[in-house]
């Protein structure tokens, strides 16, 4: 019997397919109100899963928009009543639920000091989606696992179109209309490679996945899903920060895994890879470079997707990034005789303030 966490994995390339249908008026209407306003900057509140889909969306913003965004830490206002001002700002609420008690308190604040807000959550009638200006929906259905899946994949798809639409850059938007056939082509063959390729982590206690650029969140993402799914001690690390300290912790034989993708970035990937090997790790390398992929014997091939300048390929292989490392995670519970579905400690709808 299929568990409910694989299902919902291959569910994605349908769930992603209707993002954008399902947001364009929301979006333009967005679009418009950011323009009259004048927005200068922006403010995320998220937490865990929604706050690496948040750092996607905030690399996108930079490279496409111009517009610096801030990820929130929203303890200032929650715990100690800080006077944040919101001045040309644009504040955003990311919570799948859209129950994150912390995220609402951000986004009415912004409501408080006259600022834009937006709500991107999976529940049309959840609280943060009625008290934002302006709200953005995944509608992926219900996600019952525990660990996300297909809300993640479209809260990084809405979040992307969101930096198209306010960039009006149709070379991203045409990238972004690639992403469900590309995770389709990529659940046709990946999940028989993840599953032959974990069996030989079924006694993993540790690892380290990196990533830097647009996949730097896929590797905090893809380290979250196999600790929550099969409760291994997993780290992310943007590759940039692994040389200065981090890499200490690297002992012969230990995994480590390298999401190598074509970009502007692929050159740093290569450098801690080789850096890795100097260590004895065993380098485990996502990519859809093949000399890249060559790097190691352990690997795994992504779908070579061409995008037309200034997008680059990267801002598409964080989705096929993102789903093998679900798929590790999920494929991992079948070889540890796991049930991801059911958890003591975690439970679908965190409250946080």
């Amino acid at each position: 019997m299929m568990k409910n966490l694989e299902k919902e994995i291959r569910e994605q390339p349908v769930t992603l397919a209707q993002v954008r249908s399902t947001n364009d008026a929301a979006l333009k209407a967005l679009i418009a109100d950011i323009k009259a306003y004048g927005v200068d900057n922006v403010y995320i509140s998220a937490r865990g899963t929604s706050d690496h889909a948040s750092i996607y969306f905030q690399y996108l913003l930079g490279v496409y928009v111009g517009v610096p965004a801030a990820l929130a830490t929203p303890s200032v206002v929650t715990a100690y009543n800080g006077k944040l001002k919101f001045k040309n700002a644009l504040v955003i609420g990311v919570s799948q639920s859209g129950a994150a008690a912390d995220a609402l308190e951000i986004v009415r604040r912004g409501n408080e000091s006259g600022a834009i807000t937006v709500a991107v959550t999976n529940n049309l009638d959840s609280p943060l989606a009625k008290e934002a200006k302006h709200h953005l929906y995944c509608g992926v259905g219900k996600e019952t696992s525990i660990a996300a899946t297909k809300t993640f994949t479209a809260q990084l798809l809405l979040l992307g179109y969101f930096a198209a639409y306010w960039a009006d850059c149709k070379e991203l938007l045409d990238a972004l209309d690639k992403v469900p056939a590309a995770v389709g082509t990529l659940l046709d063959y990946q999940p028989d490679k993840v599953l032959e390729m974990v069996k030989r982590y079924r006694f993993l206690d540790n690892a380290v996945v990196l990533g830097r650029g647009y996949n730097y969140p896929i590797a905090l993402e893809g380290a979250l899903k196999i600790l929550e799914t099969n409760r291994v001690r997993m780290k992310g690390y943007p590759i940039s920060d692994f040389h200065h300290g981090p890499i200490a912790q690297v002992h012969e034989n230990d995994l480590s895994i390298v999401i190598a993708a074509k970009g502007p970035v692929l050159g740093d990937a290569k450098t801690i890879i080789e850096k890795l090997h100097g260590v004895g790790s065993e380098v485990l390398i996502i990519s859809d470079d093949e000399e890249t992929l060559a790097l190691s014997k352990y690997n795994l091939r992504l779908p070579d997707i061409d995008v037309e300048a200034p997008a680059t390929p990267d801002v598409v292989s964080v989705f096929t990034a993102a789903v093998t490392m679900q798929l590790m995670a999920c494929k991992l519970t079948d070889i540890r005789d796991v049930d991801p579905d059911a958890s003591k400690v975690l439970n679908k709808v965190t409250i946080t303030k």
